[in-house]
């Protein structure tokens, strides 16, 4: 997965008080135990840009600019993903 072997960095677009965002980071760890792929975490309240973009609808994952899922983790729909790519 990735060019020589670099994992792919799937980026959840988080805050630090969201409740579904720490179960879609908690729910992405098994399925790195499958997979090579590190997560990326952005605080969108970190950045003025981010939080007018994205507001309260976080969490979300993507993998470049392609979304995977939105609010909730669909670890189905990862893994498919991932194994297409792999």
């Amino acid at each position: 997965m990735g060019t020589d072997d670099a994992p792919v960095a799937l980026t959840v677009y988080s805050r630090s008080w969201c409740h579904l965002c720490d179960d879609m980071i908690a729910g992405l760890q098994p399925l790195q135990a499958r997979f090579h792929f590190s997560v990326v975490i952005v605080d969108v309240d970190s950045d003025e840009r981010l939080e007018a973009l994205y507001g309260e609808d976080v969490p979300i994952l993507v993998h470049g600019a392609r979304e995977l899922c939105r609010h909730r983790l669909d670890p189905a729909l990862v893994t498919d993903y991932l194994a297409k790519i792999g």
